[in-house]
């Protein structure tokens, strides 16, 4: 059994990497800032998630996935920190607009009722959308770029009344509530439309300029007072235009990083697929030998040791292992991966022994990580079966042994050709009886050589067969009967052959000549290794097993075919008679190939009869 076929017949430990998306309906009804669609992706769940928690930063792509989600959502993005930091400080400054007062009595002064029922008012708002800030939001309704009018009144607008209200209110100037109109200024630059916040400015440049109507009754310097009013009311727009040109520049270039993380983001999961659908086995080692990252082929490759691989780990606690271990310490003394080390057999748990050919390529780690540690070396090693080695090289050899076939085969055919007209014209003539046998000869091996020759040929690939229907019951029925007709010389070839075929017509793919001569094969086989009793071989013709299927079948009760033989049987120039080409059973697969269908043979179990089966599954046509 290959690797191929162990990794299919393995069991994937990582399940499907696409668990069922969950809701992120939870999200701070103040987390406006963020494009349309670009809330953050949900959690999920089941074994292999790319969410899922790992030992140490950089151990595998799992990491860099992680962390590039974790950028590109908009929960990490800075706009809305700054609005959730914005809520918690409204309701801090709240608590000391409410403790300022109290603590003014405290000292002699009387403050007045409505400047502390003010005071209360805002704490109590200011408290209550901090502990609200947590609500659920539907979650298909796209999120705006800006504060939405509710968020800028519910913020923005409750802090400009309050703090124009407590400035106007304290007549006696025991505190500086101006201060405060700086908040709502600095978060509107931030937070909204240029316009807005613009328009924002000017209400508190109007507030300032208003409170200084309250000093024309009392005969003060009216004229400073309007200056520092609109000194004040100046720097507030200054204060707006620079807020919002940082807040702009920010959105920008977190949309960039955004992007740019989702690329990263997005090749890193594509790099991660390629590599676990590899058919070759990836092992990453770093020169502490410890293993940083490995694929499903590997883990199949390493055997047991693999399997309970648990990412990073070091690679000389397997002593299966050990080996590899020593070779790639020798590989970066040597800075190069040494010859002898290119196949290393490795003792698997069940005694046997696998042999894999390894390639090595370094890696230099560019840089210092952010945890400042110095740059590392990275061996990556690919490990392939030397089973699939071989196997790719003998298929290649009988590729090229084809095309030499083919040009031999064109070659032979015209001088055979002129062998067969020259004894033909000889035969017609009288000849002693030495002569007679010798012509006969001849003419006997010429036709074994033209049947070889067909049969090479047949292997050569030719123009492809347009897909046909054809009725496989009478089709059968006709080659039986044909093939009987044949075997005439073998009295008993018809007690000896049983043929059940289905009543009802059975269309499949495949081409009629190619039908036959794959039958033609199987039933010469079987005639050729069964017994001499009556029912020795039998041909059976069924749909199914499964939907869409025909089943052609032909088995015999000769010897079982012994293990070292049926693993060669459908191999080019393999056979167990001396005069054999041992390409019919090949040419039989290839054919079957040609139109969808398959061959196999199979073992009966002990006790049947009939032990040889031959089976040749076809694709049933389909209807209209």
């Amino acid at each position: 059994m290959t690797l191929r076929d162990e990794r299919r017949s393995a069991d994937r430990r990582q399940g499907d990497r696409r668990g069922p998306p969950v809701s992120s309906a939870q999200e701070d009804w103040l987390s406006a800032w963020g494009e349309p669609g670009s809330r953050p992706p949900a959690k999920r769940g089941g074994a292999g998630s790319l969410h899922d928690t790992v030992p140490e930063p950089g151990t595998d792509s799992r990491f860099l996935a992680r962390e590039a989600l974790r950028v590109v959502s908009t929960d990490g993005t800075a706009l809305p920190r700054i609005l959730r930091t914005y809520v918690a400080a409204r309701a801090a400054l709240g608590l000391a607009l409410v403790l300022a007062p109290w603590m003014a009595s405290l000292m002699g002064s009387r403050p007045p009722l409505p400047l502390m029922l003010v005071c209360l008012a805002y704490a109590s708002q200011s408290l209550s959308m901090w502990l609200l800030r947590d609500v659920d939001v539907d979650a298909e309704q796209p999120q705006p770029n800006q504060l939405l009018p509710r968020q800028w009144l519910w913020t923005i607008g409750v802090d400009l009344l309050a703090f124009s209200m407590l400035r106007t209110l304290d007549v006696a100037g025991q505190l500086n509530y101006t201060a405060l109109l700086v908040l709502p200024v600095l978060m509107a630059g931030l937070l909204t439309q240029r316009r807005v916040a613009l328009g924002t400015a000017a209400g508190v440049a109007l507030v300032l300029l208003l409170g200084v109507w309250p000093i024309t009754s009392d005969g003060g310097d009216v004229l400073l007072q309007l200056s520092q009013s609109g000194l004040a009311g100046a720097g507030m727009f200054l204060i707006t235009l620079l807020a919002s040109e940082l807040g702009q520049r920010l959105a920008r270039e977190e949309r960039t990083a955004r992007s740019s993380m989702e690329l990263a983001r997005q090749q890193t999961l594509l790099n991660r697929l390629v590599i676990e659908e590899m058919t070759d086995g990836v092992l990453v080692v770093d020169r502490s030998g410890r293993v940083r990252a490995i694929n499903p082929a590997a883990r199949l490759l390493l055997g047991a040791a693999g399997q309970a691989m648990a990412v990073p780990c070091p690679l000389a606690d397997e002593p299966a292992l050990r080996v590899l271990q020593e070779a790639l310490d020798l590989a970066y003394l040597q800075s190069r991966w040494p010859a002898s080390a290119r196949e290393i057999t490795l003792a698997l748990e069940d005694g046997n022994r696998r042999t894999l050919q390894v390639r090595a390529r370094f890696t230099r780690r560019s840089g210092i990580a952010a945890d400042h540690t110095p740059p590392e070396d990275i061996c990556v090693l690919f490990l392939e079966d030397m089973r699939s080695v071989q196997a790719r090289a003998r298929q290649d050899k009988l590729a090229a042994m084809g095309r030499v076939s083919a040009g031999v085969a064109h070659e032979i055919r015209n001088p055979l050709a002129a062998i067969a007209q020259a004894n033909a014209l000889m035969l017609e003539d009288e000849l002693t009886p030495p002569q007679q046998r010798l012509a006969v000869m001849v003419a006997a091996n010429v036709e074994r050589l033209k049947r070889i020759v067909d049969d090479v040929l047949a292997l050569t690939p030719g123009a492809p067969t347009p897909p046909s229907a054809i009725d496989a019951a009478a089709e059968v029925a006709q080659i039986f009967a044909d093939w009987c007709r044949g075997a005439a010389a073998d009295a008993r070839v018809m007690e000896r052959l049983r043929c059940q075929l289905p009543d009802s017509a059975l269309s499949v793919v495949f081409d009629a000549d190619h039908l036959r001569r794959v039958l033609v094969n199987l039933l010469d086989n079987a005639n050729r290794h069964a017994g001499p009793e009556a029912g020795a071989m039998e041909l059976l013709l069924t749909a199914g097993p499964l939907a869409g299927e025909v089943t052609l079948r032909v088995a015999s009760d000769g010897p079982v075919i012994a293990p070292d033989v049926e693993r060669h049987l459908f191999e080019p120039f393999f056979s167990t008679r001396s005069r054999g080409t041992g390409l019919g059973l090949y040419i039989c697969r290839e054919l079957c190939e040609r139109h969808g269908a398959s061959i196999e043979f199979d073992v009966a179990p002990a006790g049947t009869r009939h032990r040889n089966v031959f089976k040749v599954v076809m694709r049933a046509a389909v209807s209209g």
